[in-house]
């Protein structure tokens, strides 16, 4: 990894969606910011000079969704592994959801865990605290402590809360402080014991179903008290088409939401779950192909302003169990790129489009200034070449979690250089792995 200094990034197709930038141009570093956009300002000497031709330079990726298992489930993966996994996917900044062991529902749990990510320096580790203590969905936590301490917003990542009353209670405390609550919108009830969606496939299978209605009513639920106590609303993951119209016609109805969508609903569909495929069983569950363009209808009108990774890293063990015995999820980071520009290569979306939403969008939830390259912004940059066709070998993943449904997927664009804060982190030319 290289240290700051005067970094030239030439010749690259500069796409900053932010600022409304897409041209050939060059990009100039000065120690951790964006010093120029263009010539070579006076006086500037690079250190180090990155031939960008025939690639795209654009704002470091922003994730909002990555389980990193430290502290706690450090057999799954640790912060190291994973922001070196973030480094080679273009991703500089990651939100960790809080259901580490213990959860992030004091300011020392995160204190450790910020401490470790410095210390890796591979990308900027942010969190959502804990919504409630211990995520048990009872008691509400210290928010202010939690904010106060640097977390970026309050979830209760994918637990329940107790009932709607605690719920109206946590998004009052939090609209006090300006706190942005990421929600994962699942009725427990109706989902019960439910592991794939509710339809053909999972009947044929005979596994038990979680229904579409098991989103849209807790969607309904979440929206409705987000009106009344003017809370600023996340909805995470979303995977259904009536959850999808609910969400945009509150945007538009001037409600303070927004919502993401997992990079693996915009491809995947129950279809994949047939023959009892493990590395498919996500939460919440893939649905159907109406769902599936619903979803990416959504994401083109940016009623869904946010792609994330959902990741999720798993030990092999974790997924070799009967079906509905198996973990819940995907090992995201090194595909949420290139699944994105697959929707480029379908006409899902432009190129500008699908980069707004995997930096300008994310950064925007958390109102952060981050996701752009104006000037004296902070240099976190992804360079990558649009033309590179390669295939997803799960081996030669960085991430501790192979678990994958992508693999042997061809895909078409490939990161070259990840800086982050001005530093080198990802150089394709230095990577041993395939």
């Amino acid at each position: 990894m290289s240290h700051p200094g005067n970094i030239s990034i030439t010749g690259g197709r500069l796409i900053d969606p932010a600022n409304g930038i897409d041209e050939i141009s060059d990009l100039h570093i000065s120690g951790e910011q964006v010093l120029a956009i263009g010539d070579l300002p006076p006086g500037f000497e690079p250190d180090t000079t990155i031939d960008a031709s025939g690639k795209v330079v654009c704002p470091g990726l922003i994730d909002l969704a990555a389980n990193l298992r430290e502290p706690g489930q450090e057999n799954k993966a640790t912060i190291a592994s994973e922001t070196v996994a973030a480094a080679r996917g273009g991703i500089t900044t990651l939100i960790c959801s809080p259901d580490t062991d213990p959860a992030i529902d004091t300011p020392a749990v995160w204190e450790l865990i910020r401490r470790r990510a410095k210390a890796c320096a591979q990308a900027r580790v942010l969190a959502c605290g804990a919504l409630t203590e211990g995520l048990g969905g009872e008691h509400l936590s210290e928010m202010a402590a939690l904010q106060a301490a640097g977390c970026v917003a309050v979830g209760n990542a994918n637990r329940p809360l107790a009932n709607t009353l605690v719920e109206r209670r946590a998004l009052e405390y939090a609209a006090t402080f300006g706190l942005t609550v990421f929600l994962r919108s699942q009725d427990p009830h109706l989902k019960s014991d439910g592991c794939a969606h509710e339809g053909a496939v999972a009947a044929r299978l005979g596994l038990p179903g979680i229904p579409s209605a098991a989103e849209s009513v807790a969607v309904a639920r979440d929206l409705a008290l987000a009106e009344h106590t003017g809370a600023r609303v996340h909805f995470r993951s979303l995977s259904t088409a009536a959850a999808a119209t609910m969400v945009g016609e509150a945007k538009h109805g001037q409600l303070l939401v927004s919502a993401d969508v997992a990079a693996h609903q915009l491809h995947l569909t129950e279809m994949d779950v047939d023959g009892f495929d493990s590395l498919c069983h996500v939460d919440p569950p893939l649905r159907t192909l109406g769902d599936r363009e619903a979803l990416r209808r959504a994401v083109a009108d940016g009623s869904i302003g946010v792609i994330c990774s959902d990741h999720q890293p798993h030990e092999e063990d974790a997924k070799q169990a009967p079906f509905p015995e198996t973990a819940p999820g995907i090992s995201g980071l090194e595909t949420l790129l290139p699944l994105t520009l697959r929707l480029v290569d379908e006409g899902v979306l432009d190129l500008a489009t699908a980069i707004a939403r995997l930096t300008v969008g994310p950064a925007g939830v958390l109102g952060l200034p981050l996701g752009e390259l104006g000037r004296g912004r902070t240099a976190d940059i992804c360079i990558f070449d649009p033309a590179a066709v390669w295939t997803l070998d799960p081996a030669g993943m960085a991430s501790a979690g192979r678990n994958t449904p992508f693999a042997g997927w061809e895909f078409r664009g490939r990161v070259t250089h990840t800086l982050f804060n001005g530093r080198v982190v990802y150089d394709h030319t230095q990577d041993p792995r395939p």
